[in-house]
């Protein structure tokens, strides 16, 4: 099974519109299945109207939390704390003792260390939820991160690791995975242990800055990648740009897709463009695919 990462050097840059197309092109020949790795805000279930299979908690961390019959109100955790997350009660129950904000909690444990009295303990912390889910091309591995939980890189090293073992069992041959965009850990965790990262560029004034992140990223994975340039008609000179620091960095381009209104209305009819037109998107698409496989 072959793994196909499609990443980007900063967000918007159509990655989603580009996964949904090829995972039409690849179901019409071959069994694919599918990750969406941005977990911080997963969108390619809104392209293909995923039908849930398996729902599973993630843990992404832990909280300190406090055992008010066994704490002694000493006040040596709260020293140790570096994020002001522990007060000392007054008045009401429990007067006296030691009380843990778990928003401010950063779950670093150094006050389960330094508590004399066990008074203590960490529990995991709930962060997200990560799917199981059928769609018309496959299925879907995605996930939720909770507002303002951390660990991504590892939602998404969970879910990579779940649809590889899904898609060798159901025998797959592909597998597609919709990045984060940038270059920080979700995209790494995304990156890592693929056979093909695409990185979709854009012709802008930051266009090749944003190339030239993301390629030294995937480069020092040891990842063999291609480039496309969505939307280069809209400044010629600029995707001419690109295309020679690609060049120079040995780098193949293997598409140039033109702006297009019907993307939008595919996305709107919560189609991949692929299927929902055969115009010059869909045609360039199509040679994106080709060159892949």
């Amino acid at each position: 099974m072959k793994q196909i990462v499609v990443l980007s050097g900063k967000g918007g840059t159509g990655k989603t519109a580009l996964v949904a197309a090829l995972a039409h092109l690849a179901s019409e020949r071959a069994c694919t299945i599918l990750v969406d790795a941005d977990v911080d805000a997963s969108n390619l279930e809104l392209l293909l109207a995923p039908r849930q299979r398996e729902t599973h908690d993630f843990a992404g961390g832990q909280v300190a939390v406090v055992d008010f019959d066994a704490c002694t109100g000493c006040g040596l955790c709260q020293e140790v704390c570096r994020f002001e997350a522990i007060s000392i009660r007054s008045g009401g129950v429990n007067d006296g003792v030691c009380t843990i904000d778990p928003i401010a909690c950063e779950g670093c444990a150094s006050c389960f260390y330094r508590c004399p009295d066990r008074a203590i303990h960490m529990d995991e912390r709930v962060s997200g939820r990560w799917f199981l889910s059928d769609t018309r091309f496959g299925p879907l591995l995605h996930a939720q991160l909770f507002a303002a939980q951390e660990n991504s890189g590892k939602l998404v090293t969970l879910v990579k690791q779940q649809a590889r073992e899904v898609g060798l069992a159901e025998g797959r041959d592909y597998l597609i995975i919709d990045g984060p965009p940038g270059i920080g850990c979700p995209a790494i965790a995304a990156c890592s242990g693929a056979d093909l990262a695409l990185l979709v560029a854009e012709p802008t004034l930051a266009g090749v800055h944003d190339l030239e992140r993301v390629l030294a990223t995937v480069e020092h994975f040891g990842v063999t990648t291609l480039v496309c340039i969505n939307k280069h008609d809209v400044n010629v000179a600029r995707a001419a740009e690109i295309e020679r620091y690609c060049t120079s960095r040995g780098v193949e381009v293997v598409g140039r897709i033109p702006f297009d209104t019907v993307v939008t209305e595919a996305m709107v009819q919560g189609r991949a463009v692929t299927e929902y037109t055969d115009g010059p998107v869909s045609s360039g698409m199509k040679t994106i695919w080709d060159k892949i496989k």
